[in-house]
C-alpha cells in the first residue's frame, strides 16, 4: 500500500529583508519555522523548504501587495496556490503577542481554516505596468497640490506690494508670473526681493511637476484604452477611472468570485445596519479607497449628464432617500457595470 503524502499548509511574515515561514499539517500541528532572504536565492530555499515537508497543499502570505510581491510571484511560477492573509488587528496582537515566528502561523492556520481565501493579484500584466504609472502620476499630482497650497501661503505672507501685484491672479496665469520674476542676487537680503526667489522656485516646480503629470497621462491613456476598451468606454468612465478599476482589479480579475465580490472591494456594497424597526445600510467605510474615489467621479459626472441617472435620482428623491442613500445606490449599479466589462475586456484579449 502507498504511503499517504502529508499535506501541509504554510503561512509567511513578510518583510523588506527577510521572510519567515511557518508551517502546520492538516490537523493544525506545527511542522516548524525557518527564517529566508527576501531575495530570489531566499524564495527558491522557501519554496522547497515547504516542499520537503510534505506536500504543499496552500500557503497564505501577508503582504502579497508590498514585501512579499516577490515571493508571491516565485510561488505561482512554482504552480503553488496561495492566498492573500490579512495582517492581526492590534486586538489580536494585544492577546496573542506579536513575533515573526507568531504571524506566519497564523497566516498558516488562517490558510488551513479558509480564513484567508483571497487570490492575490499576479502583478506580472499590463495592468502592472499601469498600476506602477498610476504611482509616479499620483505622487507627482500631490506634490503639485502641495506647491500649489505653499505658493499661496508665501502670497499671503508677503510684502504688500507684491501681494497686490499678485491677487488678482489665478491658476495657470498666477504660475506663469511667477516663474517669469527676475532675481538681483545682489539684493537677496531684501525681503521683496527673498519673496520672489521663493515664489518663482515653486511656481518652476508646479510647471515641472505639470510636464511630469502630462507625460504620465500621455503613457496612460493609450495604454489602458488597449487593455480594456468597453470599460474606458463606459458613460462617466473614460482612461482615468479605468485604470484605476483595472488596478483594483488586477492582471487576473477572474480571482473576483462574483460581481458582489468586487464590490465589495471597491467599497461600494452597503453594509447592514438594521436594528429593531429600523431598516438600513450604512457607508461602508473599508476596501479600496481609491477605487470608492473613482467611482464617487463617475456618479458624479452621470448625476450631472447622463439623463437616465437624472431621472433615477429624481425618483428617488421623491421616495424619501437622501442624495448620499442615492449615490451610494448609483456607486453600485456602476460597479456592476464596471465588472462585467473589465471580464469581457479580459476575455477578448485571452481569446487574441
Amino acid at each position: 500500500m502507498a504511503k499517504q503524502v502529508r499535506k501541509v499548509y504554510g503561512g509567511v511574515d513578510t518583510h523588506g529583508r527577510t521572510h519567515h515561514a511557518a508551517a502546520i499539517d492538516g490537523t493544525g500541528r506545527v511542522l516548524g519555522d525557518r527564517e529566508f532572504p527576501a531575495t530570489p536565492v531566499g524564495y527558491r530555499k522557501l519554496i522547497s523548504w515547504f516542499g520537503q515537508l510534505g506536500d504543499v497543499a496552500k500557503v497564505g502570505i501577508e503582504g502579497t501587495g508590498s514585501y512579499g510581491a516577490g515571493l508571491a510571484r516565485a510561488m505561482a511560477e512554482a504552480n503553488m496556490q496561495i492566498v492573500e492573509v490579512d495582517r492581526p488587528d492590534r486586538r489580536a496582537r494585544r492577546r496573542m503577542g506579536k513575533s515573526d515566528p507568531l504571524d506566519a502561523l497564523a497566516a498558516a492556520r488562517a490558510a488551513l481554516s479558509g480564513e484567508a481565501a483571497g487570490t492575490p493579484k499576479t502583478r506580472s500584466g499590463p495592468v502592472e505596468a499601469i498600476r506602477a504609472l498610476r504611482v509616479a502620476r499620483r505622487g507627482a499630482i500631490k506634490a503639485r497640490t502641495a506647491a500649489f497650497n505653499q505658493l499661496h501661503g508665501v502670497i499671503v505672507s508677503a510684502p504688500a506690494g507684491l501681494r497686490a501685484a499678485l491677487a488678482e491672479l489665478r491658476g495657470q496665469q498666477l504660475v506663469d508670473r511667477c516663474a517669469a520674476f527676475r532675481i538681483d542676487d545682489d539684493r537677496i537680503d531684501d525681503p521683496t526681493t527673498a519673496t520672489k526667489a521663493a515664489l518663482r522656485a515653486i511656481a518652476r516646480r508646479i510647471i515641472a511637476l505639470q510636464d511630469e503629470i502630462q507625460a504620465a497621462d500621455r503613457r496612460l491613456a493609450p495604454l489602458t484604452t488597449a487593455v480594456a476598451p468597453r470599460t474606458a468606454a463606459i458613460f462617466g468612465v473614460g482612461a482615468e477611472v479605468a485604470g484605476q478599476m483595472l488596478v483594483t482589479a488586477g492582471d487576473n480579475p477572474e480571482r473576483l468570485r462574483s460581481e458582489a465580490a468586487f464590490a465589495h472591494l471597491c467599497a461600494a456594497a452597503p453594509i447592514p445596519a438594521s436594528s429593531g424597526r429600523t431598516d438600513r445600510h450604512r457607508l461602508n467605510r473599508g476596501g479600496d479607497r481609491a477605487a470608492n474615489t473613482a467611482l464617487y467621479m463617475v456618479v458624479v459626472t452621470r448625476m450631472r449628464r447622463h439623463q437616465p441617472t437624472r431621472a433615477y435620482v429624481a425618483r428617488r428623491t421623491a421616495q424619501g432617500l437622501s442624495k448620499s442613500d442615492i449615490m451610494r445606490c448609483l456607486k453600485r449599479f456602476v460597479v456592476r457595470e464596471i465588472y462585467h466589462a473589465i471580464r469581457a475586456d479580459f476575455e477578448a484579449a485571452h481569446a487574441t
